[in-house]
C-alpha cells in the first residue's frame, strides 16, 4: 500500500516516519493518516450535518475495525492489518487503549470542527492535549511502550505541537477564502469566512480584534504580542519535555508530576522500572517524542521573523534536524 503519510500532504509526518521502528511504521501511518481526515474534514463538508454524519462514519469504522469488520476503507484496511500483526507479535498488549485514543481524539475533532474560538490558552492546550498528544499515545501504544514517563513526555510535546500547528494555520485560516468561478464566469460566494483561533483570553490581554487582523493582517495591533504569548507557552512546553528527558535517563524523579497519572489509561507500571527498563522504552519510543523537533523548528523560525506568522518560511533544515536528533537521542 502506499505511503499515506505523504510528502506532498503532511511532509513533517512523512520524514517523521523513517524514525519508527520499521515493524511498526504501518500503525503510524494509519494514525496520521486518519488524523488528515479529520483536519481536513471541515473545509470538504458543506454543512455541519454532513461534517456530523461523516463523524460518525470514522466512529463506527474504528469500532468496527477493532472488532473484526473493517469496512471498505483504506486507511480501516491498514489498521485492521496492523491490529492483527500487533495481536501477533504481543497477545499480552489489548488494543484497546489504542481505540480509546483514536475515538477521543474523533470526538475532539468534531466538537472543533466549526472552528470556534478557544476561550483561553488553557482550553487551546486542552485541545492540542485531547488531539496532537492523543495521537501520540496511539502510537506509543502501537509500539508496546506502557510508560507513565513516556506519555508524560508525549503530553507535553502534543500541547506543543498542538499550539504551534494553530500558529502555523493564522496565515491560512485569518486569509479571506479565496474566489471561486463558476462554469460561466460568474462569482461564488466563498465557502468559508475567515476565522481567528487564538485564545480571547490572551487577544483581550494584548488588545487584539480579530476585525483588525481580517483588514489590516499582521500589522493589527496586538497580534504579534498575541502570537508572542501563544507560542511561549508552546516553548515552555518542550523545554519542560527536555528537562525531563534528562532527568529520567539520570535516573531521577521528572521534576513534577503528571496531571493525567491517575487515569486509567496512563497507569503503567514503569514507575517500579530501574534505569535498565526506563531505557528500552525511550529508545523504542524515541521517534513518537521527535514530534517535537518540527514544532521546535517552527518555533524558532517563528521567532526570528518577531513573531509574525504570515512571515515564516517553510524549512529545509528539519530532515537534519530529526536526524541529528535521533543520533544524540535527545528532542
Amino acid at each position: 500500500m502506499r505511503t499515506v503519510a505523504c510528502e506532498g500532504i503532511d511532509y513533517d509526518s512523512f520524514l517523521i516516519r523513517h524514525f519508527i521502528p520499521e515493524s511498526r511504521r504501518d500503525a503510524y501511518d494509519a494514525f496520521r493518516a486518519l488524523n488528515l481526515e479529520l483536519v481536513r474534514l471541515p473545509e470538504l463538508v458543506s454543512n455541519p450535518t454532513i461534517g456530523q454524519l461523516r463523524m460518525q462514519f470514522w466512529r463506527d469504522a474504528i469500532n468496527n475495525t477493532f472488532t473484526g469488520r473493517p469496512p471498505k476503507e483504506p486507511i480501516m484496511i491498514l489498521l485492521h492489518a496492523v491490529l492483527s500483526r500487533l495481536a501477533e507479535a504481543d497477545p499480552g498488549n489489548s488494543p484497546s487503549s489504542i481505540r480509546f485514543w483514536l475515538l477521543r481524539m474523533i470526538a475532539t475533532r468534531e466538537k472543533h470542527m466549526d472552528n470556534r474560538p478557544f476561550p483561553s490558552l488553557a482550553a487551546l492546550e486542552d485541545y492540542a492535549e485531547n488531539t496532537y498528544s492523543t495521537l501520540m499515545y496511539s502510537t506509543l501504544a502501537a509500539l508496546s511502550v506502557q510508560s507513565t514517563h513516556m506519555d508524560h513526555l508525549a503530553s507535553h510535546i502534543g500541547k506543543a505541537c498542538g499550539i504551534a500547528a494553530l500558529c502555523r494555520g493564522i496565515p491560512v485560516l485569518a486569509a479571506p477564502a479565496p474566489p471561486v468561478k463558476s462554469p460561466d464566469g460568474a462569482n461564488v460566494a466563498a465557502s468559508r469566512n475567515p476565522v481567528l483561533l487564538l485564545p480571547l483570553d490572551v487577544m483581550a490581554e494584548t488588545g487584539l480584534k480579530e476585525e483588525d487582523v481580517y483588514r489590516h493582517g499582521p500589522d493589527a495591533e496586538g497580534f504579534q504580542d498575541a502570537v508572542f504569548t501563544v507560542a511561549t507557552r508552546a516553548n515552555d512546553h518542550l523545554i519542560t519535555a527536555r528537562e525531563m528527558l534528562k532527568n529520567i535517563r539520570a535516573g531521577e524523579d521528572p521534576g513534577h508530576e503528571y496531571e493525567h497519572q491517575n487515569e486509567e489509561q496512563h497507569e503503567h507500571p514503569d514507575s517500579n522500572l530501574n534505569q535498565d527498563g526506563i531505557d528500552p522504552l525511550l529508545r523504542r519510543g524515541l521517534g513518537v517524542l521527535m514530534e517535537g523537533i518540527p514544532a521546535n523548528d517552527y518555533l524558532a523560525r517563528l521567532e526570528a521573523e518577531n513573531f509574525n506568522p504570515f512571515k515564516v518560511k517553510s524549512s529545509w533544515k528539519l530532515p537534519w534536524k530529526l536526524w541529528r536528533a535521533y543520533k544524540t537521542q535527545q528532542i
